[in-house]
């Protein structure tokens, strides 16, 4: 199949746009997960508990999920440089709203527009960049991107843990303020809309209402339940089993409307092509594996292994190391070879690195750490790179900035899923594993008695004989339920790195592709 565009190229130079493009996005990446790890801190300078700090993660995601998918449409209707160029200025005047807030509503508020106007900076900036770069460049240019869409989310908790340690938790969208500024001069004078998309501003065309309705409906209530599921114990509550309800009709409503409308919000026909519907789908998965491993390693080790905030980032920043240099070198390797073979390496190495996760124990040092997070980092360089240009580069010109919006709003999905997924996992698993090794706890196992009365007869050199047995059972206890922990983490660890070595044959799915100036063939 082989499809001529317009080979319209902008005035300024590539670089100095992927420059002016990079900033917001990673603004808008670190603003998402360096939020995380500064919601106690949140919670007790804003006099809220902590259910409600969550509310700052949840309303960011929701807001932010909406208007990704409708980037295209909104850049049709006002143009994609000013679109971009409000974004920005809404991200930014938000930020300093959520960095001077005085109470929990306020700040609430503050993130559904900061996550709104942040929903349409990486799929616009992400389109921007592929338009202007010629196709034999394109995949160095998703490799700049790259370095921000992807190492962002590594960076960010320790930054964010960094920026609370030190200073306050508001210095974390203070931050923005300058950055947003800079931002917002460089795209006004480096960026332009194409002519396809200055015509399409003057046609105009219908608002889809209903479509916008459904979409937003569908996409709100499964943010909800994402976040929400396992604090509210799933379909155990009413409330979770009728949102799911909602979001899977509304699902299905805006499927149909957005096939049969004649100017869709969201155009869903670009699944036709192979190539973008299994590159999203790969995307997808990329979203549930990192945002998983992304949760799960601080968690780790701040539960068990007794690490600070700061620590557990430190400890977790060699993947940001490794994806910088897998992002120059994948950026390189995708013009001379096959972007499957690519593809695949990722999934491949990302597997390891989840498996070679799964053999943690409470004694491991630092470096049992670290090189597991190099290897996720160098996988994540092979994946972005490839898949984005594999993906988005058999489209016309002109789709995309459409399906840049809905390959971006998977992987965000993708990242809610693994977060909901592993958490919920983790829970269950611990208490299935607390459950087994409680047989153990018997005064039937010789074991267990001998280790029992050594534990006592220590203590009953402080306390007398009744405290001691019973200070003993409370210790053997919490350990029984570290242990349950640390084997409920290794169960999601393998679980993940086995998803990943599937995925690898799916990557066979994908149709090779040959890139050349004016055309796309895909054989």
């Amino acid at each position: 199949m082989t499809q001529a565009h317009e080979p319209w190229r902008p005035s300024a130079n590539l670089w100095a746009i992927a420059m002016a493009v990079m900033l917001p996005s990673i603004m808008e990446v670190l603003d998402t997960t360096m939020a995380n790890v500064a919601l106690p801190q949140m919670a007790g300078s804003l006099a809220a508990s902590q259910d409600e700090s969550t509310w700052v993660l949840t309303s960011y995601l929701v807001s932010n999920a909406i208007v990704l998918p409708m980037t295209d449409w909104l850049s049709a209707r006002i143009g994609r440089k000013r679109f971009l160029m409000i974004c920005v200025v809404f991200f930014t005047l938000a930020s300093a709203w959520c960095g001077a807030a005085t109470s929990m509503p306020m700040l609430i508020l503050a993130r559904v527009i900061q996550g709104a106007a942040g929903g349409g900076l990486i799929p616009l900036s992400q389109a921007i960049l592929m338009e202007s770069a010629p196709p034999e460049k394109r995949g160095m240019a998703m490799a700049v991107f790259g370095l921000g869409v992807m190492a962002a989310p590594v960076v960010g908790p320790a930054l964010g843990g960094w920026i609370t340690y030190n200073y306050s938790w508001r210095w974390m969208f203070l931050i923005n303020v300058p950055v947003g500024m800079v931002a917002l001069f460089l795209c006004q004078v480096t960026l332009e809309d194409p002519p396809y998309l200055k015509a399409a501003k003057k046609r105009g065309g219908a608002v889809d209402i209903i479509g916008f309705c459904l979409m937003a409906l569908w996409l709100a209530t499964l943010q909800v339940v994402l976040d929400k599921g396992q604090e509210a114990d799933w379909f155990e509550t009413p409330w979770i089993a009728w949102f799911s309800a909602v979001s899977v009709v509304s699902m299905l409503g805006f499927i149909i409307r957005e096939l049969t409308a004649e100017h869709p919000i969201v155009n869903l026909r670009v699944f036709k092509n192979v190539n973008f519907a299994v590159g999203t789908g790969l995307m997808a998965m990329l979203g549930v594996l990192l945002y998983a491993t992304v949760t799960l390693q601080p968690l780790f080790l701040q539960q068990l292994l007794g690490y600070t905030s700061l620590d557990s980032g430190m400890a977790l920043s060699p993947r940001g190391i490794g994806a910088m240099i897998s992002m120059i070198l994948a950026g390189k390797l995708v013009e001379k070879t096959d972007g499957r073979v690519l593809i695949g390496l990722g999934f491949a190495v990302l597997g390891i690195a989840s498996l070679l996760c799964g053999v943690i124990n409470l004694e491991i040092s630092q470096s049992s750490i670290v090189w597991p997070n190099v290897l996720m980092g160098l996988s994540l360089g092979f994946l972005f790179v490839p898949l984005s240009t594999v993906a988005l580069g058999a489209l016309p010109q002109q789709d995309i900035g459409n399906a840049s919006g809905i390959f971006n709003l998977m992987r965000n999905l993708g990242g809610s899923i693994g977060i909901s997924l592993v958490t919920t996992l983790l829970a269950r698993g611990t208490q299935t594993h607390q459950n087994l090794l409680a047989g153990n706890m018997s005064r039937f196992n010789p074991r267990f008695m001998e280790y029992y009365q050594a534990v006592a007869g220590r203590l009953s050199q402080s306390f007398d004989p009744v405290s001691a047995k019973r200070m003993a059972m409370g210790i053997l206890q919490g350990m029984l339920g570290q242990q349950a922990n640390l084997l409920a983490y290794v169960d999601n660890f393998r679980l993940l790195g086995v998803v990943s070595l599937a995925c690898v044959a799916a990557v066979l799915l994908l149709r090779r592709q040959k890139t050349v100036p004016g055309s796309i063939s895909i054989h």
